[in-house]
């Protein structure tokens, strides 16, 4: 019997932007839908169901939509490779429900987005918006 290697996750650059979400274990998502209850992301990797993912937000309030991958300077001076200031930053966190693959090799994940502020459902409102 051959096992056959799980195939790479696409590089962020292999697939089209703007990113909305760095997840913390590395790949980008950005916001199909978004409902009351529930999240679709598109993301470049997958999640089993049952899984926390928890990533960094890069939709900035007031902003419509997020370029994902231009440096910017953080308020300590570093610059991040994700666009994200110190100061704007927001975590989020996705209890996964299902995940499956594209055809282009992003991952569909549904969820639902565990203990959110006000701000950060409305950042992902926001680009949920813009990318619908």
């Amino acid at each position: 019997m051959t096992t056959r290697a799980p195939s790479p996750a696409p590089a962020p650059s292999s697939l089209p932007g703007p990113w909305h979400i760095a997840w913390v274990k590395g790949g980008h998502a950005r916001v199909a839908s978004i409902a009351v209850d529930a999240i679709v992301l598109s993301s470049t990797i997958p999640s089993p169901p049952g899984s926390r993912l928890e990533g960094r937000l890069l939709v900035e309030a007031g902003a419509t939509a997020a370029t994902g991958a231009t440096g910017a300077t953080g308020a300590t001076g570093e610059t991040g490779a994700t666009g994200e200031t110190a100061a704007t930053s927001a975590t989020i966190r996705v209890k996964i429900h299902g995940s499956k693959r594209q055809p282009d090799g992003a991952f569909i994940l549904e969820g639902r987005v565990l203990d959110a502020t006000r701000e950060v459902r409305a950042r992902l409102a926001l680009a949920g918006a813009a990318a619908g």
